[in-house]
């Protein structure tokens, strides 16, 4: 094994948000309605039967987070039981089994700290991401749920999502495609609600954006979300406000800027929907956010057959954004101190 102590020759600040190969991942299967132990595995390949229902019915789900090293020289994961309990409300709406507690940490722990040599250094911009997977593999055939299921943790280190580093300055257009029914899946971090994102994004670069835009299906008004990412919004009247809507997913860096926003810069928070045509002239700024793209300004929006300039923030950062990248990275790196116990500190065993 590699010495745990010393770090891969990488250029980790020009580092990408692309999948690289790192030594261990872990594995554990379900199967007779148990799971089994699991254990660290080599191999980054998976062997599935052809029938699988992952590839056939999309049974299948994710999770995302981030391992940073902070000013301290810990390692620590950002509210990771949240990642767990998302995953668990996931997995049933697919009827696929729940991942224990203890199993979904203690796997993302051991895998991160078996990949030492990976995680990026502090100050470097860049974080070991940590892909959890659950999905429904075995022999099958008719559309019904699998009976052996595989849970999977592995890791890669990355960059930025998008190019620029820190608070990157981006667009999104407007897509014609729906995203998910108020009643579908929009909520749950399913696999098959990316796949048909794909061509909405594509369209959207196409146009100039560096994201697509979805409203919601019923009215094709009100915001929904980023093809990548959550959205908030600082308006002129000094509130902040993220839409409302069962077809959004719950994005774990969403809810912890909503909390700092209103307990930290003392704002009126709301969650409700949000009229992009009626409303956008009262925009001060806008977001996207996420674990990848963490807290990324809007400068403008295509929609209506043409781009319409961020009425608060087009040439600039956008100061109450600038503020809450400031706050949520500054906790995550260890800089400011984490009085809400959002870091989750890893025992490396160095």
């Amino acid at each position: 094994m590699t010495d745990k102590l010393s770090k891969k020759n990488l250029s980790w600040t020009e580092l990408g948000f692309n999948y690289i190969r790192t030594d261990f991942r872990y594995s554990a299967i379900y199967e007779n309605g148990e799971w089994n132990q699991g254990s660290l595995i080599e191999d980054d390949q998976i062997l599935i039967h052809e029938g699988a229902p992952t590839l056939h019915y999309a049974q299948q789900c994710f999770e995302g987070m981030k391992a940073l090293t902070t000013a301290s020289g810990d390692v620590c994961l950002f509210r990771p039981s949240l990642n767990w309990e998302r995953m668990n409300s996931t997995a049933p709406r697919l009827l696929m089994p729940a991942v224990p507690r203890e199993l979904f940490l203690g796997a993302i722990e051991e895998t991160v700290r078996a990949n030492y040599p990976w995680i990026p250094p502090y100050g470097s911009g860049a974080a070991l991401y940590v892909r959890p997977m659950l999905i429904g593999v075995g022999e099958n055939l008719g559309l019904k749920p699998a009976e052996k299921y595989e849970f999977r943790v592995f890791v890669s280190p990355v960059g930025p999502y998008y190019k620029d580093s820190g608070m990157a300055m981006i667009s999104l257009a407007v897509s014609e495609f729906d995203r998910a029914a108020p009643n579908g899946t929009g909520k749950y971090k399913a696999g098959a609600n990316y796949a048909g994102g794909l061509l909405a994004t594509l369209n959207a670069q196409g146009i100039g954006a560096n994201e697509a835009l979805y409203l919601d299906s019923a009215n094709n008004k009100f915001i929904d979300e980023a093809g990548s990412a959550n959205i908030v919004v600082f308006t002129k009247d000094e509130k902040f406000i993220t839409p409302s809507s069962d077809a959004i997913l719950p994005s774990i860096t969403r809810r912890s800027i909503m909390e700092l926003a209103e307990i930290e810069l003392n704002l009126m928070t709301e969650e409700r929907p949000i009229d992009l045509r009626s409303e956008f002239q009262n925009f001060s700024e806008m977001a996207a956010c996420g674990t990848a793209a963490v807290l990324a300004p809007v400068g403008k929006i295509w929609f209506d057959e043409k781009w319409h300039a961020m009425p608060g923030n087009e040439n600039s950062d956008g100061s109450v954004m600038k503020k809450l990248y400031e706050l949520l990275v500054g906790i995550q790196r260890g800089e400011i101190e984490d009085k809400y116990g959002w870091l989750h500190s890893i025992n490396l065993g160095l």
